[in-house]
């Protein structure tokens, strides 16, 4: 959950992107205003001062709600909203005044009154206007970001009933013949739990991973025995690369499930692991794939985890599969990340 500066409504208008789109703003407002109806004479100068005026004022309450957004966040967003636009409104007078005082005075220029009001009428539209639509758009990323949230922590969740019941099956044969290996056995489904249930929010390393990625294995391969062969080779992988909790995993009993348990030869499983410059690559490949499997496969859990690792590294990371032969490939691409706290 994002925490409180970052579900602030306001944004930091002392960014650069910020800065800028103020000025842009700015400066399509005032084409807007001095192609309206009513404005004559030069319109080169009148564009300029229009220009200069609706910048010197959108800077300037840009700079004001910089300095004052830490304030305004300990108000709420209702009491920051109306402060940010009583904010906007001083500053509209303040400006509205010296520009009359010192340019305006002694030309042909509108009743001191006049210009004034006319002034804080439109700022009060434009910055009600801005100040609702930064509302409602911080709004909707935080929704999305929670519904984003709430569907990697589902997808993240998903054990299949029939590993859970095998498991439990396994455990109670073995709870008479060896004990020692029971408590085993428990203690890594038991661990497979506590990664599906924990907060899909906090990332594990690549070390953890493959340490569940064994534990699964010992599990499966008390029920399919030698049916069940691994070979692993990760000694290029970083121990502490992060990623999401459950990647590999759920990669591995989908191979179980789709290309050893459906075969009465059993096959063989390898994961193999690379480092290329700043990423990291990770093969499974499966020789007894899905392709003889009479267990229709619908991807599941290659969608699954796919979702995930963009939702986590962005575009950066990718899954891909690939049918062979006489194998079935699939190809995780990771940017290297650790924590360096």
């Amino acid at each position: 959950m994002p925490d409180g500066e970052d579900r602030f409504f306001l944004p930091d208008f002392c960014g650069r992107e910020t800065v800028f789109t103020v000025v842009v703003a700015g400066e399509l407002l005032a084409f807007v205003l001095v192609l309206a109806p009513g404005h004559g004479g030069n319109f080169l100068s009148e564009l300029a001062m229009v220009s200069l005026f609706i910048q010197w004022q959108g800077l300037s309450s840009a700079g004001l709600l910089c300095l004052a957004r830490g304030w305004l966040q300990r108000l709420g967003d209702a009491a920051a909203g109306i402060v940010s636009f009583v904010l906007l409104l001083c500053v509209a007078l303040a400006l509205s005044e010296v520009a009359y005082w010192l340019v305006l005075k002694n030309t042909a220029s509108p009743v001191h009154g006049v210009f004034v009001a006319r002034n804080l009428a439109l700022s009060a539209i434009v910055g009600a206007s801005v100040l609702r639509y930064l509302y409602i758009a911080r709004q909707r990323e935080l929704r999305a970001e929670s519904e984003a949230q709430a569907r990697i922590q589902a997808l993240q969740s998903r054990i299949r009933p029939h590993f859970l019941f095998n498991s439990m099956n396994t455990i109670a044969s073995l709870t008479r013949s060896d004990p020692a290996l029971a408590e085993q056995i428990t203690e890594d489904l038991a661990d497979l739990f506590r990664a599906s249930l924990g907060d899909a929010s906090v990332p594990s390393t690549l070390a953890a991973e493959l340490e569940l990625c064994r534990g699964y294995l010992n599990i499966e391969r008390q029920r399919l025995g030698e049916r069940l062969r691994t070979r692993f080779d990760t000694r290029e992988l970083p121990d502490d690369a992060l990623l999401p909790a459950l990647s590999l995993q759920p990669l591995i009993e989908n191979a179980v499930y789709h290309g050893i348990e459906s075969r009465p030869e059993g096959g063989c499983i390898r994961l193999e692991g690379t480092r290329d410059g700043e990423h990291l690559l990770i093969r499974l490949t499966n020789r007894c794939a899905q392709q003889t499997s009479t267990r229709p496969g619908h991807q599941m859990a290659q969608r699954n985890v796919g979702e995930r690792l963009r939702a986590y590294f962005g575009p950066e990371a990718s899954l891909e599969t690939e049918q062979r032969a006489d194998e079935y490939l699939v190809r995780v691409r990771i940017p290297y990340q650790r924590n360096l706290i």
